[in-house]
């Protein structure tokens, strides 16, 4: 146990570093901009990385993952499947940039409010360039959370620097567009950097064939499927609700996933090690003891995360937003939801099940959706809330029946013995 865990610590400690710094940089650009700018520009804000945050999957589109499932598999090949990859995600950033703007345009937020976001909706196609997902296939982890700290530690300065401007959104974005050219700058300085062998000619149609536009867009589907199931909520109401409704939900939905944020760099170290597995190592990291283990410490950490809401809220963003308690407790209790969901998706997309995985989140986000749509005009950010935890146990529900049934978990028959006279 000890030689699985002590180099999985390792590698969670050197993704986990700069990522933390991202953490502790993005969080406090938000309790600034709460504390001293109030509720409806926090609500900009978030929206506003909302948008970032769905940028990049739409961007990968199931490269990411492709991507390093190919790199861990022809490491000798890595030139081609970098081009290759890279190619695909540019075609995506310019179909994403017209969907972003028209997005920004259809909030109810006021013109001025709106200016800001579309601003972002242009930056947010630039992602397309960053070769964080290498850095992360190629098991560079220090790299790569130092990259992802890169714009938010440039967002933050600039916040800081315009502090006193009437016109703090805009610094949000200069800060944006400079993080993101500095992020993908270091990276490419990183890739040139390296010495690579020439690639086996032989590995080419492997390569070709896995990167298939039929292959990667199940896997882009059920990506984007699984972030609209975890924060569509926040997309939708600041189409259906206005700025004070966004500004509490997020305050809220940030809390939860601070909470989340170790668990995560775990899903993401084990991805590499995953994609290697055989069939006897799968059932194993699905033996019942090791997903109430993951259960039991998430409920653990909801149920503190419940008792301290009131005092958190207050320390973290200010009495203006006591009004998003009821929000935190309930969005606490996806914490264990969401161990077990993440655990689950992140171990299914190494195994090359992305079409079952696609097919629960179409389910999951569908739910999550319809209920949004019925719900949210009525009662705003808390039917927001609720709807999130009904859609976890649809999504967890699809999940199981996935690990009971699926042919890639499936034992392998064994042929009978012959008997002979």
């Amino acid at each position: 146990m000890l030689t699985f865990l002590s180099p999985l610590l390792r590698k969670m400690l050197r993704l986990g570093s700069g990522e933390a710094l991202a953490r502790l940089c993005s969080v406090t650009t938000l309790i600034f901009l709460a504390h001293r700018f109030g509720v409806i520009v926090v609500g900009v804000y978030a929206l506003s990385q909302t948008m970032l945050l769905y940028s990049q999957p739409f961007i990968d589109f199931g490269m990411k993952h492709v991507g390093a499932r190919l790199v861990a598999q022809y490491p000798q090949a890595v030139k081609t499947i970098m081009h290759r990859v890279q190619r695909r995600r540019i075609a995506m950033a310019l179909v994403l940039l017209p969907l972003l703007l028209a997005y920004a345009v259809s909030t109810r937020f006021p013109w001025g409010l709106r200016a800001p976001l579309l601003a972002i909706a242009a930056v947010c196609p630039l992602h397309a360039f960053s070769l964080d997902w290498l850095a992360w296939a190629k098991e560079r982890l220090g790299l790569a959370g130092f990259g992802r700290s890169v714009i938010p530690i440039v967002v933050l300065a600039c916040v800081l620097v315009g502090r006193n401007s009437a016109n703090v959104l805009w610094w949000v974005v200069i800060g944006q567009l400079i993080g993101v050219l500095l992020h993908s700058a270091i990276l490419w300085v990183w890739w040139k950097s390296q010495k690579h062998a020439e690639d086996e000619v032989l590995l080419l149609p492997q390569i070709h064939d896995s990167l298939a536009w039929q292959r990667t867009s199940i896997l882009g589907l059920a990506t984007l499927c699984n972030l609209a199931f975890n924060s569509i909520d926040m997309l939708m109401l600041g189409v259906m609700s206005n700025p004070r409704e966004v500004g509490l939900y997020s305050a809220s939905y940030r809390v939860v996933n601070q909470v989340l944020f170790t668990y995560y760099l775990l899903t993401q170290v084990l991805y590499p090690q995953l994609a290697r597995q055989d069939l006897q190592q799968r059932v194993r990291m699905l033996r019942p003891r090791v997903l109430l283990a993951l259960a039991g410490l998430g409920t653990a950490l909801a149920a503190l995360l419940a008792l301290t809401r009131r005092p958190l809220l207050s320390l973290l963003f200010g009495p203006q937003f006591q009004p998003a308690t009821l929000l935190l407790l309930l969005l606490a209790w996806a914490i264990p939801l969401d161990f077990l969901t993440s655990y689950l998706n992140n171990a299914y997309l190494a195994w090359g099940m992305e079409g079952k995985l696609l097919l629960c989140t179409m389910v999951a986000a569908g739910a999550n959706v319809i209920l949004n749509l019925i719900w949210i005009p009525a009662y705003g950010a808390a039917a927001a809330a609720v709807n999130t935890l009904l859609s976890y146990v649809v999504y967890l529900a699809c999940l199981g029946l996935v690990a009971r049934y699926a042919r890639e978990l499936a034992p392998v028959p064994q042929p009978q013995a012959v008997a002979t006279v």
